[in-house]
């Protein structure tokens, strides 16, 4: 093979398409903001390039060909030069993440702690793009860490950071974004060999499934969950993971899976409800009153009410209490109580506009009123 037609090897090679790979590098480029010609001009030009009409030329297209494909200039056709600068950079990425110790992750793991805490407060949505940063600088020194002992580590606050994006993601609306961060998550949990972290990040997502009208395979995530954690996790976290259970069961229309899940987690729920490897895990018995009541509304059971009732009384987590508002919306619509329906949505409409919670006010915009004509 002769070095003008490299290019078209390499392609070749991966079994890519011409248009996948103008794809790649269309996004490779806006991320290193790096100007490029039209799709079309693009396509133009590559076909010249691996035609060996035309020769690669600027040393930066050069180096998003050597992003995409992953190969060196030699590799490529491309002269030898301008390759040391990706060979540098590797070198500072190697370096910056052998700089890691403990008070590098404690940290990272404060970070995501102060976001976490803004987000019970003020709710999340804002927090996103600042927490998808610190995600990727995570992810750049976990990448590159070549001592095994930083690592585990490491993946364990990007496990944590990865969970509160994808729950934030999703109260913002942003279902591929949320999916993508509870893989994220999932991954890291693995690397952190956590079977804790993997099953509450395998639990979390499948909440994704339900918003999207796919309960069963939500309940089948959730079920798996449940299997990664036992004789592993703390009891909290096998009670949170019950009553997500029941949730996702509620949402099959299945009331006595339902109601059993609930009784598991009421079982399983410990006295002492904070727990040192469970800093993402606030529940108690206030929450899962409130869970309960969130899946007898799915069900239609007027006892929701009650049980919602109670359990606002006592939350102060922004984002917990538009969720309890819509609930109850839910809950006195299902009785036939226009007026009760009409004032918790009012209010969960306030709350949400305030945390920005496009996920609430979907909802919102899916009650159905008493009284209320179909269309």
């Amino acid at each position: 093979m002769t070095a003008k037609s490299r290019l078209q090897g390499v392609r070749q090679a991966r079994g890519l398409s011409q248009a996948e790979v103008i794809t790649r590098f269309l996004a490779r480029a806006q991320a290193l903001r790096i100007s490029t010609p039209t799709t079309s001009a693009l396509k133009t030009m590559l076909s010249r390039w691996e035609n060996g009409h035309d020769e690669v030329a600027t040393p930066e297209y050069q180096r998003l060909f050597r992003e995409v494909y992953g190969c060196t200039n030699a590799e490529l056709g491309f002269p030898a030069g301008p390759e040391d600068e990706t060979v540098t950079a590797f070198r500072e990425h190697l370096t910056t993440a052998r700089t890691v110790d403990v008070e590098t992750v404690e940290l990272f793991r404060q970070q995501i702690d102060t976001t976490r805490q803004l987000d019970r407060k003020e709710g999340g949505v804002p927090l996103l793009d600042a927490l998808n940063q610190h995600i990727a600088e995570i992810q750049r020194r976990l990448t590159y860490s070549t001592v095994h002992r930083h690592r585990e580590p490491l993946a364990v606050v990007l496990t944590d950071a990865s969970t509160l994006a994808g729950w934030e993601a999703l109260d913002r609306g942003s279902l591929n974004e949320a999916y993508r961060h509870h893989e994220i998550a999932k991954t890291a949990a693995r690397e952190a060999n956590s079977a804790t972290l993997l099953a509450h990040a395998t639990a979390q997502q499948a909440f994704i499934l339900l918003d999207i009208g796919q309960p069963a395979e939500a309940v089948d995530m959730l079920s798996h969950a449940r299997l990664v954690a036992d004789g592993h996790a703390p009891r909290l976290l096998l009670s949170w993971l019950a009553a997500a259970h029941g949730e996702g069961l509620a949402a099959t229309g299945d009331r006595a899976a339902t109601l059993h899940a609930f009784d598991q987690a009421d079982a399983l729920l410990p006295v002492e409800t904070t727990h040192r490897v469970l800093p993402f895990l606030a529940f108690n018995t206030n929450h899962l009153t409130w869970w309960r009541g969130s899946a007898l509304t799915r069900l239609g059971d007027p006892e929701a009410v009650h049980d919602l009732t109670r359990s606002l009384a006592g939350t102060t987590f922004v984002r917990a209490q538009t969720v309890m508002l819509v609930d109850l919306a839910y809950a006195h619509a299902a009785t036939g109580d226009r007026d009760a329906a009409l004032h918790y949505a009012r209010k969960a409409r306030r709350l949400a506009s305030q945390i920005g919670s496009d996920r609430q006010r979907r909802r919102l915009a899916d009650l159905e009123l008493p009284g209320t004509p179909r269309q």
